[in-house]
């Protein structure tokens, strides 16, 4: 996959058409991004036409509302999801405040109608960009006829209800691993590199691996999880806490937590990815550290029963 980073500029490229664009956020890359990215990829294969997908980097969101701690995945990760579901070209507009006014005109012909060889433009069945959102469908239809083909493609639903970025966040933050990762496709996680903490895990026989993570990334609510650790390509079975460790701290950061079941390896500075897959409780303040060493075991063997039956 081709990755083109873009400001406000015309597009131009060496690559040969015909092209075939579809756009969007692509916030988790979810089960209804995977069906549309699906069904352009059939359609171009037929045609023998070549997939782009335009994306935005920063997330409108990040410069519209200030918003942080929001993404269901890096932009590094997205890129990699994108291209597994079979984009040739990705194509990151660098999103500005400018941008978010600019009239739906001037944004199709400055980085769509601009594209050579751009010979169908694919929209989501709820897609509409610009000032007010009012480059909606029919807009975007009346405007690009004679220039190039427009399609809508139709709802895709789970369930019989449909999926969106922002459902599947109020999901994780209301700790509905379960049904955040229904709609995902795949288990919701975070990935960073190991930092050292306060070394209490070693202190007490059960170590802990912190995970410094990016902070825009979006944390599920507070407890202890059920995760999967991927380590140098090998997963482990692991219970991870996000939260503020009441027992021993009074500050509001968070941190990203995670046991290891039969690990006990030297990690601080590498890479760390960790797949939620159920919420096990609330993070609990104990009175004492051997009621909280008691849990943990309790935690442990809860997880351990679980994969023993999965």
């Amino acid at each position: 996959m081709k990755v083109i980073e873009t400001k406000i500029s015309q597009f131009q490229t060496s690559e040969e058409g015909p092209f075939g664009l579809t756009i969007g956020n692509f916030d988790g890359v979810h089960l209804g991004h995977q069906d549309l990215l699906s069904r352009v990829r059939k359609e171009l294969d037929k045609k023998n036409h070549k997939m782009i997908v335009m994306t935005f980097n920063p997330h409108p969101i990040k410069i519209i509302k200030g918003l942080s701690a929001f993404l269901l995945n890096t932009y590094a990760e997205r890129r990699a999801f994108l291209e597994k579901n079979g984009v040739d070209i990705l194509i990151e507009i660098h999103f500005t405040r400018d941008l978010s006014t600019m009239a739906p005109e001037k944004f199709i012909d400055d980085h769509i109608l601009s594209i050579p060889n751009l010979e169908t433009f694919y929209l989501g069945y709820d897609f509409a960009f610009g000032s007010n959102k009012t480059g909606d469908h029919k807009f975007i239809q009346d405007y690009c006829k004679d220039k190039c083909a427009v399609e809508i493609q139709p709802e895709y639903k789970h369930k019989g209800e449909n999926i969106s970025s922002s459902k599947i966040r109020r999901y994780l933050q209301n700790g509905n691993i379960k049904e955040a990762n229904e709609c995902l496709g795949r288990d919701f996680f975070i990935s960073g590199h190991v930092i050292k903490g306060a070394g209490r895990g070693r202190q007490i026989g059960i170590p802990t691996a912190n995970i410094d993570f990016d902070t825009d990334l979006l944390v599920p609510k507070r407890g202890v999880y059920i995760t999967k650790s991927t380590y140098r390509d090998q997963v482990y079975f692991s219970v991870t806490n996000i939260g503020i460790n009441p027992t021993f701290k009074d500050d509001e950061i968070y941190s990203v937590e995670t046991h290891l079941l039969d690990f006990d390896n030297d990690i601080y500075g590498d890479e760390l990815s960790i797949s939620f897959v159920e919420r096990v409780r609330d993070e609990v303040k104990f009175n004492s550290v051997n009621e909280l060493v008691s849990q943990i075991k309790a935690d442990i063997e809860t997880a351990k029963k679980y994969f023993k039956n999965d």
